[in-house]
């Protein structure tokens, strides 16, 4: 647990719902001006709507895997982060280690139990490694993801109905544990009431396909689907997160357009743009395109 003197320097939510309701900064949220929308909204939990950042800093464990010197730290990472205003911070292990080690898994594990309010997300292959990490430290989230050993990144969803009965009782095991569960998906409307019925809390929209068309010609071509996998979802009662190549040029028109996205879980392009702007400029960064969505919806 944290001392007294590395205690995370965060407001009270008495503070802060004092601070934005009179727009006037109290404690340690006083430092520069009154904190943005989304940043107050990933503090205090996403009470203004706004969708949630969670920071993948699988990139970082790559980069310092290249010496032996331990630099850079995932910790520091994520502390870094979640200072900034990230929501949480996403993991995902891989069975040759290639870049988060099981280490590191543990160590945040640990961490988070000092940032009350934010929330650590475990995403992999539960046929690979990923439930004995549920099954020990009870994630308040793990997304199911369909990669195989040898893949560089994840690049696409569960097959349905193909995959439904070996994933029932994965996802039996993980609500049995206290843990959200969420499937990687691709945009696929008539696949949500399948993935509702197995018991999974929500999907993860894989939206490279929106990444790829975007800024094009195409790009609300590419929307469609995830719109309208988004509305499906919440008709069955499924709540939607979002992530694969989102980035501070596309976020915010994807969520504008994509309705009721809880969480968009970013990981390359947030940590190369920490790389030349540092780690908690990119968050708030990130956290104004996000909130700028909001905003823009608001005004329309």
């Amino acid at each position: 647990m944290a001392t007294e003197q590395n205690r995370p320097l965060i407001p009270s939510l008495h503070e802060l719902a004092e601070a934005v309701l009179s727009e006037r900064p109290r404690g340690p949220a006083a430092a520069d001006s009154i904190l943005p929308a989304a940043e107050r909204a990933a503090i205090l939990g996403q009470t203004t709507g706004r969708t949630a950042l969670s920071v993948n800093v699988n990139k970082v464990a790559l980069l310092r895997n290249t010496r032996s010197l331990g630099i850079p730290s995932v910790l520091r990472a994520a502390h870094l982060c979640l200072m900034a205003g990230a929501r949480g911070i996403t993991v995902h292990p891989r069975p040759d280690e290639r870049h988060i080690k099981r280490h590191d898994v543990y160590e945040l594990a640990a961490m988070m139990t000092d940032w009350p309010g934010r929330e650590f997300n475990i995403e992999g292959n539960p046929f690979h490694n990923l439930m004995e990490f549920v099954r020990e430290l009870k994630p308040d989230q793990c997304t199911l993801v369909p990669d195989s050993a040898d893949q560089s990144t994840s690049d696409h969803g569960w097959s349905f109905p193909a995959d439904a009965e070996r994933l029932r009782p994965v996802i039996e095991e993980c609500r049995a544990l206290g843990v959200r569960v969420s499937l990687f998906m691709d945009p696929r409307p008539e696949a949500m009431a399948a993935v509702a019925e197995l018991g999974a809390d929500r999907v993860e929209l894989y939206t490279e396909t929106y990444a790829r068309a975007w800024p094009g010609l195409h790009k609300q071509e590419a929307l469609r689907p995830f719109v309208a996998t988004a509305q499906a979802a919440a008709l069955c009662g499924l709540g939607v997160n979002a992530g694969h190549d989102l980035n501070r040029d596309n976020l915010t028109e994807f969520l504008r357009e994509v309705p009721s996205v809880l969480e968009v879980s970013i990981g390359h392009a947030l940590i190369a743009d920490a790389l030349e702007l540092g780690y908690s400029a990119t968050v708030k960064d990130y956290l104004r395109c996000i909130d700028e969505a909001f905003t823009q919806a608001a005004d329309e």
